[in-house]
């Protein structure tokens, strides 16, 4: 874990935002602009320097036209042994693992392993994506939407809107919180 709270990764995703946006044809500016965020937060980013917050990947995936997934390879099998594939989806305090392909279009689940106060940011993000699943596996996570908090516990789930604004934490002080995530389809 970095000074900053956020999770080191051996991922590098910045020049897969790089190759899309080159693609494409924008500049760091227009990208910056459409995310609502700094060029030079974007340069960094594509220079793997920085760790974007969860709200912030999301803005700059769109902003490139890439879906989160497609920027963590998965092996070219369709089976996803061990763990996942480890992602940094954004958030602070979280070990993420892509338990599917980054090519499956249909659905993307995502296991998730959250610290004590681990959080996606204060900041409220949606996803492209039309239903979002999350599954409780051991302790308790705090889901808030607009402006109401759920608060879930082991064995408990929720469906909502990926469109719909959300962020998430683990409010215990003591304690690991470990979910499921599907989305669908793939953002």
């Amino acid at each position: 874990m970095r000074e900053d709270g956020s999770m080191t990764s051996d991922v590098k995703i910045g020049a897969r935002l790089r190759a899309a946006r080159l693609a494409r044809g924008l500049t760091l500016e227009a990208v910056g602009a459409a995310a609502g965020i700094s060029q030079g937060f974007v340069s960094k980013l594509e220079r793997d320097q920085v760790s974007p917050s969860v709200a912030s990947l999301v803005a700059i995936c769109q902003a490139v036209g890439l879906k989160v997934g497609e920027l963590f390879e998965p092996p070219p099998s369709q089976i996803v042994r061990g763990p996942g594939a480890p992602i940094n989806f954004g958030g602070e305090g979280a070990a993420e693992f892509l338990l599917t392909p980054g090519s499956q279009t249909d659905i993307e689940v995502i296991h998730s392993i959250i610290d004590p106060g681990g959080t996606a940011g204060t900041d409220l993000y949606s996803l492209d994506c039309d239903v979002e699943f999350v599954y409780v596996l051991r302790g308790t996570l705090t889901l808030t939407l607009a402006d109401d908090d759920h608060e879930l516990a082991a064995g408990d789930s929720m469906t909502f809107r990926g469109r719909d604004p959300h962020t998430w934490r683990n409010a215990s002080s003591d304690a690991d919180c470990e979910v499921l995530w599907v989305l669908a389809p793939a953002p």
